[in-house]
């Protein structure tokens, strides 16, 4: 175990803002986890960052704490029933090699989330989604450690209080917990979801005859591939912002001066709206200020070309939210964790 001073984050976080932490730390296994957590100069700092893929965050400034980077890896089947696989894969491996993993199994039910970037762990945190599944359609528990009382506890999915790009990790229990591992519980039997976004319409490009869920994942590689930037190429964190929930009211108000709108009913009462429609169409797609910009082929994706620093990047992301309250009266939230 070693403990880093100053150490740059750059390399740790997919927007490749060059921040540095007052304190640095890796851990692969329990026991350095412990060791970590027992250390002084972890009972004397007054700010914990648990990093995973770095995939869902934005640096702003320095982090004047401790930054431990979560390596935990291994993925297992733990249980079997008559209809399902329950796999259980450490928080540290990345999604979608899990999400490969399941389909050289043939154990259905994330291949829609496929090349989502990011650990495992930080799935349940955010409830990650994608292309009309979510993680708690799949989710069976996780174990977390709690930093203060050294303690570990399992949460099950009532526990985990998941919401649309939500948890209980993201509010009550914000910065208490570091997740260990994930459980899913996976189908032996597919159900196909192909019904959102242009998944059919690929599938029908790639001259598909038979649904599987290795194509169905091909399918959505291809039209994320198509759409959002490699971070390794270019800084990103994947979509900057929710799809936001208005009601019928607001949905139809919009609907009267602009037809086009892209809207997806949730229930009789509300409706969730295109976060990268409204962008767009208040002119941010492919606009670029310095190295900041909104990505040209997918307007719900903030960029840094290079070297912009973390918080142009958010006065980019205040002003595109500012530009559509203004237009639509409709105020889109930050998927991304602003540090």
């Amino acid at each position: 175990m070693e403990i880093q001073h100053n150490t740059s984050l750059k390399k740790y976080n997919t927007f490749a803002v060059d921040v540095l932490a007052k304190q640095f730390a890796k851990f692969s296994s329990f026991n350095e986890l412990e060791e970590l957590t027992s250390h002084a100069i972890f009972n004397t700092q007054h700010s914990t960052l648990i990093l995973g893929g770095g995939s869902n965050i934005l640096f702003t400034k320095n982090f004047d704490g401790i930054v431990l980077k979560n390596e935990l890896k291994g993925i297992e089947v733990v249980k079997k029933d008559a209809e399902h696989i329950y796999v259980k894969a450490a928080a540290g491996e990345l999604w979608h090699d899990l999400v490969l993993y399941c389909i050289e199994n043939n154990y259905a039910g994330i291949e829609n989330l496929s090349l989502i970037p990011g650990c495992v762990g930080a799935a349940p945190i955010q409830n990650i989604g994608a292309y009309g599944v979510e993680l708690k359609n799949v989710f069976y528990e996780l174990q977390a450690y709690h930093l203060h009382d050294k303690t570990v506890q399992t949460f099950n999915l009532t526990d985990c209080n998941f919401g649309y790009r939500e948890s209980v990790f993201k509010n009550q229990f914000k910065n208490q917990f570091i997740i260990l591992n994930v459980t899913l519980k996976l189908n032996k039997q597919p159900i196909f979801h192909t019904q959102y976004g242009a998944i059919e319409k690929e599938l029908e490009i790639m001259q598909v005859k038979e649904f599987t869920i290795k194509n169905i994942s091909q399918a959505i590689i291809n039209i994320r591939s198509s759409k959002l930037p490699n971070p390794k190429v270019i800084g990103n964190a994947g979509s900057f912002f929710k799809n936001p929930i208005v009601s019928k009211f607001r949905r139809y108000t919009i609907w009267e001066y602009h037809k086009d709108v892209v809207s997806y009913a949730i229930d009789a009462m509300n409706f969730k709206l295109s976060a990268a429609w409204l962008i767009e169409k208040c002119g941010w797609k492919g606009y670029r200020n310095g190295d900041a910009g909104c990505n040209p082929l997918q307007p719900l994706v903030l960029v840094n070309y290079g070297n912009a620093t973390g918080q142009e990047i958010y006065d980019l992301s205040e002003q595109i939210i500012q530009s559509v309250k203004k237009e639509f009266a409709v105020v889109l939230e930050r998927e991304v964790n602003i540090i």
